[in-house]
């Protein structure tokens, strides 16, 4: 039996109810009842944050057909609710793993194309908030699916979707600027760049700096994943 079996046991109306529990407290899920930070990013796409099941049947009445879960969490309650959704719904759920503080690897950036390329439209994608996580796979979304130039691009790390720059998540928007300031001047597409030697995920980290009010809204106030 999975630990994701044994912690959150579906099958009966107790495990159910805990699990629940679980993923409305220790989730936030309950600011997430009326609050779904989504947008339809293209005529194909739409970024959320964590959907409830219930907003999962009413994507699929609008037509979505794949969901992506950004978040990992495979031993977490909204996992297992969102599984047990998909199955139900007959939506197909595809987990792709990426975080908010860090420099995607090259693997990852990579994994990103190929995800866009193969998955089933129309779908829906999420993390947690819908701000940071989603931010950067609409970044990679909109350039390698849709032709956006990265300058173009980077609009889906903002504001109105509750990104915050300043703070820890904003490694995001200065893997961008780096290309844009290194790797495109040299005449390098934005996946030549990665694919080259001076892609260099932990200097690009160990190089940035978050404010500390930045770092204080969204580790300490907002909570952000």
């Amino acid at each position: 039996m999975s630990p994701q079996a044994k912690t959150f046991d579906l099958t009966t109306p107790e495990g159910r109810t805990r699990t629940y529990l679980d993923y409305l407290w220790n989730d936030h899920a309950y600011l997430r009842l009326g609050f779904s930070n989504a947008h339809w990013i293209s005529d194909e796409l739409v970024r959320t944050n964590q959907p409830w099941p219930f907003q999962l049947a009413a994507w699929k009445a609008r037509g979505v057909r794949t969901i992506v879960n950004l978040r990992g969490g495979f031993d977490a309650s909204f996992h297992a609710l969102e599984k047990d959704a998909c199955a139900k719904l007959g939506l197909t759920l595809v987990d792709f793993t990426i975080t908010s503080r860090e420099v995607p690897s090259r693997e990852r950036v990579l994994g990103a194309k190929r995800l866009f390329e193969t998955i089933e439209y129309p779908a829906l994608m999420h993390c947690k908030s819908g701000a940071d996580r989603a931010g950067i796979m609409s970044v990679f979304y909109m350039h390698f699916r849709k032709g956006k130039t990265i300058r173009e691009a980077l609009e889906q790390l903002d504001l109105r979707y509750l990104h915050v720059r300043a703070g820890k998540t904003g490694v995001l928007d200065y893997t961008f600027e780096r290309y844009l300031e290194v790797g495109e001047p040299a005449g390098l597409s934005f996946l030549e760049w990665v694919e080259s030697p001076a892609y260099d995920p932990a200097g690009i980290k160990a190089d940035f700096r978050a404010l500390w009010w930045g770092k204080l809204l969204t580790d300490q106030v907002l909570r952000r994943e």
